[in-house]
C-alpha cells in the first residue's frame, strides 16, 4: 500500500468521525448554514496559517470548479435526506464509487482493468449491505444520485488539477464552497448565530480536521494514485462513521452491516495491494 493511499485512508477516517459532531450541530442550525460556518472558519484558518500562498491566481478557477462540485454534493445530499431514508442516502451517495471511474475515463483517459471491476462490484455490494438501503426509488433518491455525481466529479477534478499548488487549490475549493453555502443560507435559510457551545465544537472540529487538514491532504496526495482507487478508499467512510457512532452513542451494526463492512475492506485491499 502506497504512503499516499494510507494518508487518503486516514482522511477518510476523519470524514467518517464527523457524523456525530454534525448530528449534534444540526439540531441547533439549518444544514447549509452549518456548511457556511464550517467552510468559512476553514477558509479563515488557511489564510491565517499560509497567508499569501493560498491566494495564487493559478488555482482560482480550478478551485471554483471544485467548490461547485462540493457545494452541490453536500447540498443535494442534505436536501435529499428530507425525502428518503438515511440508509438509502448513505448507499446512493456511495455510488460515486461507480461514477468516478467512468468520469475518469472521459476526463483523464484512465483505463479500468478486470481487477478494478471486481473491486468496484464487491465494494458496491458491501455498501448496499452496510447501509440497509431499500430498492424503492423516490425524489430524495434522485437528488442523492446527483449528490453522488457531484462528489465523483470532485474526485476526478482533484486528480486533473493535481499539478497546481495544493495549498492554493485546497484554499480556493474551500473558499468557494463557503461563498456558495453562505449565499444559499442567506436567501433560503436565514443567518443565525448559535448561542450554545455544542454546535461551535462541531463546527470547529469539522472546519479544522475534516476541511482544512482533510481537503488539503486530499489535494496533495490523491494525485499519487488513480481516481477510481481513491474513490474506493473513500468508500470506507461509512465504516468509520459506524465506529464513531459506536464509540459516542453506542450504535451497533447488524450482522448484515458487519458483512458489508468486511466486503468494503476486502474490495479496498484487492485494489491497492501490491501486484
Amino acid at each position: 500500500m502506497k504512503r499516499a493511499e494510507l494518508i487518503l485512508l486516514g482522511i477518510t477516517a476523519i470524514w467518517g468521525f464527523t457524523f456525530p459532531a454534525m448530528k449534534v450541530s444540526l439540531s441547533y442550525m439549518s444544514p447549509i448554514l452549518f456548511l457556511a460556518y464550517r467552510f468559512g472558519i476553514a477558509s479563515s484558518l488557511m489564510l491565517l496559517i499560509f497567508r499569501r500562498r493560498v491566494l495564487k491566481k493559478e488555482a482560482f478557477l480550478e478551485g471554483a470548479l471544485l467548490g461547485i462540485t462540493l457545494f452541490f454534493g453536500h447540498g443535494f445530499q442534505i436536501v435529499g435526506l428530507k425525502y428518503t431514508s438515511a440508509s438509502n442516502s448513505a448507499f446512493i451517495t456511495s455510488l460515486y464509487v461507480i461514477f468516478t471511474p467512468f468520469i475518469a475515463y472521459f476526463l483523464l483517459g484512465d483505463i479500468l482493468k478486470r481487477r478494478d471491476f471486481l473491486s468496484l462490484g464487491i465494494a458496491m455490494l458491501g455498501l448496499y449491505l452496510i447501509s440497509g438501503a431499500s430498492l424503492n426509488f423516490n425524489y430524495g433518491d434522485l437528488l442523492t444520485v446527483l449528490c453522488a455525481l457531484s462528489f465523483a466529479f470532485q474526485i476526478v477534478l482533484v486528480q486533473k488539477f493535481g499539478e497546481k499548488d495544493y495549498i492554493s487549490l485546497a484554499f480556493w475549493q474551500i473558499f468557494w464552497n463557503f461563498l456558495f453555502s453562505s449565499a444559499y443560507a442567506a436567501f433560503f435559510e436565514g443567518i443565525k448565530i448559535p448561542n450554545a457551545l455544542s454546535p461551535w465544537l462541531g463546527i470547529l472540529y469539522t472546519g479544522i480536521f475534516a476541511t482544512v487538514i482533510a481537503f488539503t491532504l486530499q489535494v496533495k496526495y490523491q494525485k499519487e494514485t488513480k481516481a477510481h482507487k481513491a474513490a474506493l478508499i473513500y468508500s470506507s467512510e461509512p465504516i468509520f462513521g459506524h465506529i464513531s457512532a459506536f464509540l459516542t452513542i453506542g450504535e451497533i451494526l447488524s450482522t448484515r452491516g458487519y458483512l458489508g463492512a468486511m466486503l468494503i475492506l476486502g474490495a479496498i485491499w484487492n485494489e491497492i495491494r501490491n501486484h
